[in-house]
Order: C-alpha cells, then sequence, then structure tokens
C-alpha cells in the first residue's frame, strides 16, 4: 500500500504500520525486512503534507533500531531530515525528524554528515521551539554532535549558549538535564567558558544547585561549574560575587555523595592552576576537604584525596593539610578498597615532598607500617607512591631507621621485579635513598634484592635506569655488595650503558666508578690504576690485566684450581697474629717458612710434604705444619666461610717500617726510606744493564712450586721486579699513611706515583708551593724521584 498512488491510501497505509511499529523492536525488525523502510524514505519527501508527517513519523520510531540505522546510513537520509527542519515545516515532522537525527548520531559517520551538511544550524534554532519534543530531540542531537572536537568549536560560532541557558529554566527535567550535559562537554573549550560567564551562565549553575528540587541536575551543574572554574578569571569573578564560598557551603551541607564527590572534583580542576590554588587557599577549601575524608563513601573519600594532592602544589594549603589530614589520610592507607588506598598515599606522597615537618607528621601518625604494607598493594600507583612517601622520610635519619626496623628491604624485591616501570623507578630510588646504611644493605643483600635491581639496568625507560643505576652506586659502598653486584653482572652493564651515548648517565658513570672502587682487584685488573684514595685492604690480589667485561674469580675459586703455567697472582693478607691464632696453645714464635707451608685447604697436605723431606727435627717441623694446619682450620670455621690465609712476613714487614719510617719528619723522606726499604725486602737494586739477568721468573715459579698454587702471598717473594715492587710499596704506604697511585704498565712494569710538596726557595719562609707528581723508583736507584713527564720517569716506565 505505500507503493500507492492514492495519498490517503498512503497516509492510512503509515498511520497503520506507525502503530505496528510502537509496539516493539521484533515488528521493527519484520517491517525493515518486507522493505518498508526504502518506500518511507521516499514517501517523506512528498508532496502531500499528511503523506509527508506520516511517513516521517514511521521512520523516526522505527530509527532506534540498529539495523534500520544502518540501512538509512547506506540511504544517506540525513540530508533529506535536515531539509525538513525549516520554520514552515510542520512541527510534528520537526519533532519526528530530530527524532530520527537523534538516533543515528550515535554513530561517528553520521555526526560528519550532519556536521558537513549544515545540520546544526537548523539544530540549534530548534532549541526555541514551544514544543517540548523538538527542543528535546534537537538538545539531545546536539550533545551526541558536539562529542566531536569540530562540532564543539562550530556551536560557539552559531551562539548556542543562550538558548542552552535559556533551557536550564525549562519545566521538563529531561530538556534541563541534556542542557547541562551539553554545556558540560562544550565548556571544556576555554572561549566556550568565557562566552558562559559573559551569558551569566555561573549565576544559573549556582541558582540549580541552591535549589533542593533540582537535586537531580546538581551533578551535572557541577560538572559544567568544576570546567569554569579552571579560569583563573572565572574563579575571581565567582569569588567576587560570594559564589565560591557558596559551592564549598554546599560541599559541605550536601548528604548525597555523588554530589559532594563531583564538586570535589571541581575543586580538583580548580585547583590545576597555580592563581586559583591562591583563591581557593583564601577561602580555606583545606578544612572541607579534611573533612569530606571522614564522610562514609570510598568516593568522596577518593575525590578528596586527589584534590587535596592538587592543593599541596601550594606551600600554605600544604602545611594546613600536615596538622590535620596527615592523621587522617593514613587512616585511609588500612582501607579495604585499592582506589581510596591509591588516593591516600598519592596525597600523602605529595605533602611529604620537600616537606620534612610533614615526613614527621606522617611518622607521628603511626603512617609506617602501612606504609611498608602498602608496597604490597595491588595497585601500580599504590605500590609506586608508597615508596616515593618512604623515600622522602628517609631523608631525616631517625625516621630512616624506624622504617628499617619493619624490614623495608626485605619487601622491596617484590616491587623491584614489578612489570610497571613506575614502580621499578620509586622501587629504585628507595633503594638509593635507604642504601647509604650498612645494615640496609645487608638486609637487601640477603633478601636477594640485589638480582632484580641489577636488571632494571637493562631498562629502556631512561628514569629507571638512571635511578638503577643511583642505586648500584648507593649500594656498592662496601665491598660485599660491589662483589656480589659484580658477580650479578652489573659491571659489564654499567660499562655496556656508559659506551652510550644515548644511555649514559651522570650515576651510570659514578656507579661503575664505585663498584670498582670498592672491588679494587677488578678495578686494578681492568683499568690498570689504582689512585691514592683506593686503599688496598687485605683480601685483595693482582690477577693481571683483563679486557673490559670479565669477571674475576674470586680468591676462594682460585685457590681450588690447580696448579697452571699461567702468571703467579699476588695476594695480600696482613691480619695481624692475635687476628688469625685461634688456637688455645701458641708457639712462641713461628718463622714465615712454618706459616706458609700449607695455605690452601685444597692443596695436598703438608704434613705428607714433610714427611717425604729431609732434613733436621722432622718430628718438629711436623708439629709445626699441624698448629698452622690448626690455625687455618680454625679460621675458616670461625665466621663458616672461607678465609685467605694469612701473610704474616708482610704482618713483620708493615710492623718494621712502622717503627723506622713514621718517625721521619718529612713525606719526601718517607716515600724515599720506604722504597729503599720496598726494593731491599724484593731483591735489592738491580743495574739496568743486568736486568735481563734478575731471574725474578724462575723464583715465583719455585713459591709456586712449593705451594702447589698459583697464588703467592706477596710477604713470599724475595725476588720482585717492577709490578712486585709496585704493589708492595703500594699496600705499605696505604698502611702508613703515605698517599700514593698504583699503575700497570706493560711487559711486566708498574710504578707508584707520588704527590709533594718542594721545598720553598732559599731565604722565602711561608710560600705555599703547589704539589708536584713523581714517580718512584723501586728497581735501579730505590728512593730517587722523577718528575712525571721526565726523561727518566719515562725510561723507568718503558725502557
Amino acid at each position: 500500500m505505500l507503493d500507492s498512488p492514492e495519498e490517503e491510501v498512503l497516509a492510512k497505509a503509515c498511520d497503520a504500520i506507525y502503530k505496528f511499529a510502537s509496539k516493539g523492536d521484533e515488528n521493527k525488525v519484520t517491517l525493515l525486512g518486507l522493505g518498508t523502510v526504502e518506500r518511507l524514505y521516499k514517501l517523506i519527501s512528498h508532496e502531500d503534507p499528511i503523506v509527508r508527517r506520516n511517513a516521517m513519523m514511521v521512520l523516526g520510531i522505527m530509527a532506534s533500531n540498529h539495523d534500520v540505522k544502518k540501512l538509512l546510513r547506506e540511504l544517506d537520509v540525513t540530508s533529506s531530515l535536515l531539509s525538513h527542519l525549516v520554520p514552515e515545516e510542520d512541527v510534528v515532522i520537526h519533532e519526528f525528524a530530530t527524532l530520527c537525527l537523534a538516533h543515528m548520531a550515535v554513530e561517528y559517520t553520521t555526526k560528519v554528515q550532519i556536521f558537513e551538511q549544515g545540520g546544526l544550524e537548523p539544530l540549534i534554532s530548534l532549541l526555541s521551539s514551544p514544543d517540548p519534543d523538538v527542543t528535546k530531540n534537537s538538545v539531545e542531537c546536539i550533545y551526541l554532535l558536539v562529542q566531536d572536537f569540530q562540532s564543539r568549536a562550530a556551536v560557539c560560532e552559531l551562539n548556542v549558549i543562550p538558548p542552552l541557558l535559556d533551557l536550564l529554566k525549562s519545566e521538563y527535567p529531561v530538556i534541563q538535564l541534556l542542557a547541562l550535559k551539553t554545556l558540560e562537554v562544550i565548556s571544556k573549550d576555554r572561549e566556550t567558558r568565557i562566552i558562559l560567564g559573559e551569558n551569566q551562565g555561573l549565576d544559573c549553575l549556582l541558582k540549580i544547585l541552591e535549589t533542593n528540587e533540582f537535586n537531580d541536575l546538581h551533578v551535572e551543574a557541577l560538572a559544567v561549574l568544576g570546567n569554569c572554574l579552571e579560569d583563573v578569571n572565572t574563579m575571581q569573578l565567582i569569588q567576587q560575587t560570594g559564589g565560591l564560598k557558596k559551592l564549598l557551603s554546599f560541599v559541605g551541607v550536601s548528604t548525597v555523595p555523588d554530589i559532594q564527590k563531583n564538586a570535589v572534583k571541581a575543586i580538583a580542576k580548580a585547583a590545576c592552576d597555580s592563581e586559583n590554588r591562591k583563591i581557593l587557599n583564601e577561602e580555606d577549601v583545606e578544612n572541607c576537604l579534611i573533612n569530606l575524608l571522614e564522610i562514609d563513601d570510598d568516593g568522596v573519600k577518593v575525590a578528596a584525596s586527589q584534590a587535596i594532592s592538587a592543593m599541596c602544589e601550594n606551600l600554605a594549603s600544604k602545611r594546613a593539610f600536615g596538622l590535620q589530614g596527615i592523621p587522617r589520610l593514613v587512616q585511609l592507607l588500612s582501607s579495604d578498597d585499592e582506589e581510596v588506598k591509591e588516593a591516600s598515599v598519592i596525597a600523602l606522597a605529595n605533602l611529604t615532598t620537600a616537606s620534612p615537618s610533614n615526613a614527621s607528621a606522617v611518622a607521628e601518625a603511626e603512617g609506617i607500617e602501612p606504609l611498608v604494607k602498602t608496597l604490597n598493594a595491588e595497585r601500580h600507583g599504590a605500590i609506586a607512591n608508597a615508596a616515593a612517601v618512604l623515600t622522602n622520610m628517609a631523608m631525616q635519619e631517625p625516621l630512616r631507621l624506624c622504617i628499617q626496623s619493619h624490614g623495608v628491604m626485605s619487601v622491596l624485591t617484590e616491587p623491584l621485579r614489578s612489570a610497571s616501570s613506575q614502580v621499578q623507578s620509586k622501587a629504585a630510588l628507595m633503594v638509593a635513598a635507604f642504601g647509604c646504611d650498612a645494615s640496609a644493605r645487608s638486609e637487601l643483600r640477603n633478601a636477594g634484592g640485589l638480582g632484580p635491581l641489577v636488571e632494571l639496568l637493562h631498562s629502556k625507560d631512561k628514569e629507571v635506569r638512571r635511578n638503577a643505576c643511583w642505586a648500584v652506586m648507593v649500594c656498592a659502598s662496601d665491598e660485599l655488595t660491589a662483589v656480589e653486584l659484580c658477580r650479578l653482572g652489573a659491571l659489564d652493564i654499567l660499562e655496556e650503558i656508559n659506551l652510550s651515548t644515548g644511555r649514559r648517565n651522570n650515576f651510570s658513570e659514578a656507579a661503575l666508578e664505585r663498584l670498582l672502587d670498592n672491588n679494587l682487584s677488578q678495578k686494578y685488573s681492568q683499568m690498570g690504576y689504582l689512585s691514592s684514595s683506593n686503599v688496598i685492604t687485605d683480601g685483595f690480589y693482582d690477577y693481571g690485566k683483563v679486557k673490559p667485561g670479565v669477571k674475576l674469580p674470586s680468591l676462594e675459586e682460585l685457590s681450588m684450581q690447580e696448579l697452571t703455567d699461567r702468571r703467579a697472582i699476588i695476594f695480600i693478607n696482613a691480619k695481624s697474629q692475635e687476628d688469625v691464632l685461634a688456637v688455645e696453645e701458641k708457639p712462641q714464635h713461628l718463622s714465615y717458612e712454618q706459616t706458609t707451608l700449607s695455605p690452601f685447604p685444597s692443596r695436598k697436605s703438608s704434613r705428607e710434604k714433610v714427611r717425604k723431606g729431609k732434613g733436621k727435627k722432622e718430628e718438629e717441623k711436623m708439629k709445626e705444619v699441624e698448629i698452622m694446619s690448626e690455625v687455618q682450620d680454625e679460621i675458616n670455621l670461625e665466621d663458616g666461610q672461607w678465609q685467605p690465609p694469612p701473610d704474616f712476613m708482610l704482618m713483620n714487614y708493615i710492623n718494621d717500617a712502622s717503627k723506622t719510617i713514621l718517625p721521619l719528619r718529612t713525606t719526601r723522606e718517607q716515600v724515599v726510606a720506604l722504597a729503599q726499604f720496598v726494593a731491599d725486602k724484593m731483591g735489592g737494586a738491580i743495574e739496568r744493564d743486568k736486568l735481563h739477568d734478575f731471574s725474578w721468573e724462575l723464583h715465583i715459579s719455585e713459591i709456586e712450586f712449593e705451594l702447589k698454587s698459583n697464588i703467592v702471598p706477596i710477604g713470599k717473594v724475595k725476588k720482585g721486579t717492577f709490578y712486585h715492587r709496585a704493589l708492595l710499596f703500594k699496600v705499605m704506604a696505604d698502611r702508613l699513611g703515605i698517599g700514593c697511585s698504583l699503575v700497570r704498565g706493560e711487559y711486566n712494569r708498574g710504578w707508584n706515583e707520588v704527590k709533594l710538596v718542594d721545598d720553598s726557595p732559599q731565604g722565602v719562609t711561608g710560600l705555599l708551593l703547589p704539589p708536584h707528581e713523581y714517580i718512584v723508583d723501586l728497581m735501579f736507584v730505590p728512593g730517587f724521584l722523577m718528575k712525571q713527564e721526565s726523561v727518566e720517569a719515562d725510561q723507568y716506565k718503558y725502557i
């Protein structure tokens, strides 16, 4: 019948179909299947107004169906619908044409079509229609269209604000609601907010908030107001008119959580601007927000915490929150709601940043324990900000020690393994803050936290990598941790980072230097240089030169190896007899030879060696060897881990040198005397042209064979070449407090550099001269000091 040529038939058929389609979605699908939509599309442009009206009514209600909308888009029905929005058209046609457009404007492609075909202007003109259905459909369609930024900019130029504000006075709540929603979207643009203020829009919004009858509109009105308050000018205007006081009072008086939550969100938006924060502080917003933390609604608590975070940028507000807000925020850390926990800990992180008084207030509010527990929270934001708060608190030593007593370094191992770069960064920074204490480093090391920390050095995130380097630098402050970090590969990774201009940072360079400074054996083998600040301690060993990235085996591992033809490893261990002899019956005196017969537990028993040897007093020697075996066993059992054997001869050297060298008046005299002492113990002065006859290699090999080990105590060496003498000089100088460096050269060369101040010229007193660097001769003329860039120094190093 829709194909009938008779207008009366067409009108009645449309009317009947309208009634059928109104009864449900299934009927609309049936009509779609019968080809109704295509016929109706033609009839909406029929010359008869009744046919046209009835066809539009059917099309309007059918457009709510998804499949119908899809077909209407394919038919490009929007241009035809927009053509019927002219003032002279029937109001019913206006109603159902706008209804059809509102249904279709949900889809992005239709929004673009309506915008491009100039649909905004007729829709805005219909906002003033006397028919409420037309108004409702038009404002709904505009609301959907302004979701797109192009339409949002265009409606302002078409002066949409005045008619929308007029709709706020409508007697129909749904129209008021749609008008507010539209205002909320378009007020995100600054230009719109200015126009809204010029048209007394703020007064309209405040009147809605003051009217209890409009409580169903308060949430949307607050959303619009929140956008407006982002502008300083608007904020000043609303403060001057008393609107801001009304808003804060409204928040405090209201008992509807949604209203309170949205009001606080408006405040948080406004607080993003520094001038707005000053205005809010003047209006005492802090008390309002603190009170909202006690509202029994999680959404309100979250919003209040977020507003506090925003207001913390103002120093006066930060101080005000510290007095009463911090205890309440600390209480929220124990909330079962993860979002509340996260929002509160973010607020605490902002409050304690650069504020020692607030950090102390957190501790006074008993916040340490819940903060440590929050490191195991579900949300990454909560974990990261809990770490930030604890880091802020760690700036004060008493608080840091208190936090450490809660086992925080053990808890940190999991955040360090997190997949979140934010958590990784804050956790690494926290390690850097707490790692300055030896007990904290020990706890982290024992808890297995160094492994994941080293892994963070691989991170592609710049901040994570930087903080991980910082943490490694701090943790490498003691030898045990530095050695463990090297074992885990930190040294290799840092070397790789420092080779990259894009990944290198100040902390990566400092971390590498610190690692090597606390692992001097590795540093000397790799870099061939120890400065005067690198003090050689017991346990140091010279493994020889290695390439970058090669990790040294530990002394214990080397002691387990069989004798090879590789270069001897010279080690240092000058512990006193009182430190190492724990046997009840000690001999009156032990010669060096007696104390080094069995230095390494993995070697063949010296007892067996003595039995096979020839000589006098065999039984006495066996007894002495047994005593030293007991000494070494006692040392190894003392702390449950392997210990290197003592070098008593080196200890004797140091004792003798202390008595003869330390009393000397000047550093120059001490350096010369020490050089002569070292040379005397290492084979004396050697003539330059007879250097090749100085068979130090055979001597070292004999010691290795005697000990059945590649590890040779330096006190055992009686014929030492350049690098042996330079090492002994550095060891003894460090013990005697004489500053000197140790340099490895090529072809078994090694030398020491010292800085000495020359005497003032004759007749001149009180003149302070700069120090000069000298190379100390330990081979040819022991004690001769050669200026660094002199010919003699070059000959000593290379010829």
